[in-house]
């Protein structure tokens, strides 16, 4: 059975590892090589991230391109220039400064250093206030 983009396998793997087990445990129990494993936990997350990218790609469709967070900026600061950018085009944006923090952070964790923006991040908005980052 597939779920989504993701074999039955990938799954498997993916689920062992959200339960902290090591590539080596996962092989000994599904009987692989911990090699196997590495190659089918990485096909899992490159599917994982085109999903995530065919998202943003959807969703920022209907939206409009409120602001873009540059490499250095405090994400303090952040916030407060998706809120000014988004009142200037008159739309409430739906979160408050803790939850739009906890969202941006949470599709992007990489992207951050703390409370430093790492990576460029480009900020939507559509016109129910509903923010999206790519």
């Amino acid at each position: 059975m597939k779920y989504g983009l993701l074999t039955e396998r990938q799954v498997e793997i993916i689920r062992y590892r959200k339960q902290g087990m090591t590539q080596q445990e996962i092989a000994d129990i599904i009987h692989t090589s911990k090699a196997n494993v590495c190659t089918i936990e990485k096909a899992a997350m490159e599917n994982i991230q085109r999903a995530k990218e065919t998202l943003d790609f959807l969703y920022t469709l209907d939206a409009t391109r409120l602001c873009e967070l540059k490499k250095g900026e405090d994400l303090l600061d952040a916030v407060k220039k998706i809120y000014q950018c988004a009142e200037e085009l008159n739309i409430k944006v739906r979160y408050d400064t803790i939850e739009l923090i906890n969202r941006v952070k949470n599709i992007f964790p990489e992207r951050f250093n703390g409370r430093f923006i790492r990576d460029d991040v480009v900020v939507y908005l559509n016109p129910e206030g509903e923010v999206y980052f790519s």
